[in-house]
């Protein structure tokens, strides 16, 4: 079974989150968060750090991630590991997979599937992490 990654990030004052503007299928155009594919045998947290890393330029040590949930596909089959996290600093974000963009409007309607990847999961998500904002504010 395929492990993979989402990593919401927010910026440092918990107005902005970032995102990437698909460049590729699944989801061609529409928003979704940073991750990718955890590697066999790799532990889900390192792999989240890696691909972060790799996807936007944060390093480990600009950003505390919070593993949030985990959703497993058996038909698929694949799962997907959920984490979180408050950027420290200033960080100045790159990266040549996907287009990278800081959302501004946290109130959007995250659970609109024209927009954003998932099949409703990014809002799903979102609720979640307002119910543990307490870990990163």
């Amino acid at each position: 079974m395929q492990g993979y990654n989402l990593i919401a990030v927010f910026d440092k004052t918990l107005t902005k989150m970032l995102m990437c503007k698909r460049l590729h299928e699944p989801y061609l155009g529409k928003l979704n968060f940073v991750g990718g594919k955890i590697e066999k045998g790799e532990i889900g947290e390192k792999a989240a750090y890696r691909e972060l890393f790799e996807e936007t330029g944060i390093k480990r040590e600009d950003i505390d991630l919070i593993h949030l949930m985990d959703f497993t596909y058996p038909l698929d089959p694949c799962y997907v590991e959920v984490y979180f996290g408050r950027l420290k600093n200033d960080v100045l974000i790159h990266g040549d997979e996907n287009k990278l963009l800081w959302v501004e409007d946290l109130s959007d309607n995250f659970f609109d599937t024209e927009k954003y990847a998932g099949e409703g999961n990014i809002g799903h998500i979102l609720e979640h992490i307002k119910l543990n904002r307490k870990l990163i504010e």
